[in-house]
């Protein structure tokens, strides 16, 4: 499945977020919960996606501090 656009801002799903960070769906949505993870866009009822951008400053602010 190939990432979806809103006008330049790259939206990654679940899946291609899991291949991006080394965490596993659980984790993901429970650090999501806790504030930890950035927080996914609603496309519809039951489409969730992440902006890419926030994904790598997320990873990026890992360099320095806590990875899990």
């Amino acid at each position: 499945m190939t990432p979806q656009a809103i006008g330049t801002e790259r939206l990654l799903r679940i899946k291609q977020v899991m291949q991006v960070v080394p965490l596993g769906r659980s984790t993901i949505w429970l650090k999501v919960k806790q504030g930890k993870f950035p927080q996914p866009v609603k496309l519809s009822e039951r489409c969730t996606a992440w902006k890419e951008s926030e994904i790598m400053s997320w990873m990026d602010s890992l360099s320095g501090g806590e990875a899990n």
